[in-house]
């Protein structure tokens, strides 16, 4: 009989190839010694953060903006990167750990992404707010998600993942500032999705059968 966090020591073991893999590949230097503690904290965080999203998008943030419109400014080729071709998933199967250059190019804009949706809220949060008591708190939550994921599951030195951040400009008008912050969480709502996908992608093992 498995184990029942079995799926989750897979999902842990293939994060942490991902993350080696993926250092190697930026930094031609030894990779670190990255923990079982810290693997699984970094499994966890993926799913917390697109759980997170659920209530951001109910909260008080998105209170009577009607807009349904989905808005996507980072760089990041997250969806390219992130879904393997036929081809791709072919040549992991067939070749060695160096092959896996697809998982580590996929975590890469995953690190992009969350550089800009950090980038985005800080500078939200500071912006002219309809109600900071009640804005605040839920972004904080989020942001946390994404600083500890930044910190703990990021596979190049600090600040490297930032060179295409580009600070957004807020008027003075709190619902415009709202709404079009909104537009941009909903798109990071269906980024996370995306990343989630693939992060059970490779615990799965499909690459490997």
């Amino acid at each position: 009989m498995k184990h029942p966090n079995f799926p989750l020591f897979v999902h842990c073991a293939l994060l942490l190839l991902l993350l080696t893999l993926g250092w190697r590949a930026s930094t031609g230097v030894p990779v670190p010694d990255l923990s079982t503690e810290k693997c699984e904290q970094c499994s966890l965080l993926f799913r917390s953060l697109l759980l997170n999203f659920t209530d951001l998008l109910n909260s008080s943030v998105c209170f009577g903006i009607t807009s349904n419109k989905v808005v996507l400014k980072s760089k990041a080729q997250t969806l390219l990167t992130c879904t393997p071709t036929l081809s791709q998933v072919t040549s992991v199967m067939m070749s060695s750990l160096s092959h896996l250059s697809w998982q580590s190019e996929c975590l890469r804009n995953i690190m992009k992404d969350l550089a800009h949706y950090d980038t985005v809220i800080q500078s939200y949060i500071k912006s002219s707010l309809r109600n900071p008591e009640e804005e605040v708190p839920p972004l904080n939550q989020t942001l946390g998600i994404i600083q500890s994921l930044r910190k703990n599951c990021a596979m190049m030195t600090n600040g490297e993942d930032d060179s295409e951040v580009t600070v957004p400009v807020w008027g003075s008008e709190s619902f415009i500032n709202r709404q079009d912050m909104c537009n941009m969480l909903r798109g990071f709502y269906v980024r996370t999705i995306t990343i989630n996908r693939a992060m059970g992608y490779i615990s799965s093992g499909d690459h490997r059968k």
